[in-house]
C-alpha cells in the first residue's frame, strides 16, 4: 500500500524548494550539505518523503532561512477547510517553487513603471485565457472526431 503524504509535508517541501531556488543552490549542493542524495532532496521538495526535524534544521541553516519560514501558511484547522488565504499561499508556493516563477518575480519586481506593470499583467492574463480557450477548442475537436 502506497503511503498518503500529508498536505503539510507538501507545503514544507514547496517552501524548501522555493528557499533553495532563491539561495541559488542546486539539489545536489543542498543534498551534500545534508549528507543525502539529490534524489532525497527531490522527495523532500515534492512532499513524497517527510523531512525530519533535524534535517529541516540543517536545511534552514544551509539556506540561511529561519526555521519558521517553512511552516507559515499551513492550515491550522482541518475542520474548517482551506481558507482563501490557504489557497493563495498554496498557489504562491507552487509558483515560487519553480525556477520560472522566481525568474518572473525578480524581473517583474525590477519593472517600476505602473503602466508597464499593468501591461505585463494584462499580457499574461490574455495568454492564459488564450491557452484555456485553445485547450477547450482542441478537446472539442477531438471529441467531435
Amino acid at each position: 500500500m502506497k503511503p498518503i503524504s500529508n498536505p503539510i509535508d507538501k507545503i514544507v517541501g514547496a517552501k524548501v524548494r522555493a528557499a533553495r531556488l532563491l539561495a541559488g543552490l542546486s539539489q545536489e549542493k543542498l543534498g551534500a550539505a545534508l549528507g543525502v542524495s539529490f534524489q532525497q532532496v527531490q522527495k523532500y521538495e515534492s512532499g513524497a518523503n517527510r523531512i525530519s526535524a533535524g534535517h529541516l534544521q540543517k536545511i534552514a541553516e544551509a539556506l540561511n532561512a529561519p526555521l519558521s519560514s517553512f511552516f507559515d501558511g499551513g492550515s491550522s484547522s482541518e475542520q474548517a477547510g482551506p481558507s482563501k488565504l490557504d489557497e493563495l499561499n498554496a498557489l504562491s508556493n507552487e509558483f515560487l517553487s519553480t525556477a520560472e516563477g522566481i525568474r518572473f518575480l525578480r524581473a517583474f519586481k525590477a519593472v517600476t513603471d505602473p503602466k508597464t506593470r499593468k501591461s505585463i499583467i494584462d499580457l499574461v492574463v490574455s495568454l492564459a485565457a488564450n491557452g484555456k480557450s485553445e485547450a477547450t477548442e482542441t478537446k472539442r475537436i477531438r471529441t467531435a472526431a
